[in-house]
């Protein structure tokens, strides 16, 4: 699909962004292998989500979703009392669905196959197939066991003391999850914090985890299911943010974000840059931090991002490169070489689509330099069938002059479904979106 988009003089409105994807994937899994039944709200509509429900179904768990309201589920947790499936459990796009519920597999005494799609077979498995092997269990894969498809051939698990590699909540939670079911302790050492929901939840539903400082230590044992009302995604918010800052004439309410402190990086680094941003209606809603987000115009400038802040905005890097270009200054961001890895090179496709349109950007082997301010003029553009791309792109269309084309452009719907309506609905008279 091919979606047009057209600069326009004034951005203002409401917006209501999904429920957040990463807490979604866990609520719906967590709760699967809980005991009793849990009712979760606000569920994201991305087809991430969806492939992760339907793996869980085919492994026997029992999950209602409501016709007339497609964000609530009725879950009845299986207590680890999984089913073998009689079919290849299909991921899709989603490599959190496939890296969480590697963790559970791991453990289970059947055989399963995890596989998805051609992107998600391209992205690194190892990282998970390693440690994962190490606590006992028996997985096989491409590409010397690194790439999906992966089978899992049952295993009787034990906790292990690991120093993950790289700061990763997927990675993090795949070994949480696996030291569930696991004999002995868990012990996992994380070189930067990545965002916690995982951790949040498991303590939530009884789970005897222990936090001190980068060092988590996980004890086996059953869960208790948790009714959970899911704020709405930072990452998804990230977007309409970046165009209220950046657009000379725009002033954006965002309602009911998350706004758990492993996820506000990219708050944190455009107020850094000059942001008008504001936090109204703090609450807490299921162990997480909610609160309603104001954005108006404002005078960016350039900034360094790097190091420890980086995990925490790792999604909203390609849309942060769009705010760059508007701002004065030399933006330079390092330490993200994960972005080559995702579900296209995110480096390499912001520069080249952005470039395209007037910027002023240069690719390195971990991260960007760009330089601002540029005008920029729209164009034909490329997704690349990544959906951060996609609607980063988007974003710097509607600040663009003239027409953007972006193809591809259903990508959308992996995260983020009701995108494209509610940005035609951000006209010049403004409005009010709902992206549930």
């Amino acid at each position: 699909m091919l979606e047009q988009i057209t600069g326009i003089s004034r951005i203002e409105g409401v917006i209501r962004p999904p429920g957040d994807k990463s807490i979604s994937h866990r609520a719906v899994i967590l709760n699967s292998i809980a005991q009793g039944t849990a009712n979760v709200e606000n569920f994201s509509p991305g087809a991430d989500c969806t492939s992760t429900i339907e793996c869980l179904q085919s492994l026997g768990v029992q999950i209602q979703r409501d016709a007339t309201n497609f964000g609530s589920l009725m879950i009845q947790g299986a207590n680890f009392d999984l089913k073998e499936p009689n079919t290849i459990l299909d991921a899709g796009n989603s490599g959190t669905t496939m890296r969480l519920l590697s963790g559970i597999l791991a453990g289970q005494p059947f055989l399963s196959i995890l596989n998805g799609d051609q992107s998600l077979r391209n992205r690194p498995m190892g990282r998970i197939v390693e440690p994962l092997n190490l606590m006992g269990a028996r997985i096989r894969g491409r590409n010397d066991d690194t790439l999906a498809p992966l089978v899992f051939k049952g295993g009787q698990l034990k906790g292990i003391k690991y120093t993950l590699p790289v700061a990763s909540a997927q990675l993090k939670s795949c070994l949480l999850l696996a030291g569930l079911s696991a004999t002995g302790p868990t012990e996992l050492i994380e070189p930067d914090q990545s965002r916690d929901h995982t951790e949040r939840m498991l303590a939530s539903m009884g789970a005897s985890l222990a936090i001190n400082g980068n060092v988590l230590t996980l004890t086996g044992g059953s869960l208790n299911a948790r009714d959970v009302r899911i704020p709405a995604d930072i990452s998804s918010a990230a977007f309409w943010i970046v165009a209220g800052v950046a657009h000379p004439n725009s002033r954006l309410r965002i309602e009911s974000v998350g706004v758990n402190p492993t996820r506000t990086g990219i708050l944190e680094t455009l107020s850094m840059m000059g942001g008008n941003i504001t936090l109204e209606n703090h609450r807490s809603e299921g162990g997480e931090q909610v609160a309603d987000i104001l954005v108006e115009s404002s005078r960016l400038h350039s900034t360094t991002i790097e190091g420890s802040i980086i995990p925490r905005l790792i999604d909203e890097i390609p849309v942060l490169a769009v705010a760059a270009c508007f701002a004065k200054g030399t933006t330079i961001i390092r330490d993200a070489q994960e972005l080559r890895v995702k579900e296209s090179d995110r480096i390499q496709s912001i520069v080249d689509e952005l470039n395209r349109m007037g910027g002023h950007l240069e690719a390195t082997p971990d991260g960007l330099i760009i330089q601002g301010p540029v005008s920029l003029t729209g164009q034909a553009c490329h997704s690349y069938g990544d959906h951060r791309i996609a609607m980063a792109i988007a974003i710097a269309g509607l600040i663009a002059k003239g027409e953007t084309t972006i193809d591809q452009s259903e990508c959308a719907s992996i995260s983020y479904p009701g995108f494209w309506k509610e940005l035609a609905e951000l006209d010049n008279n403004g409005g009010t979106t709902d992206g549930t």
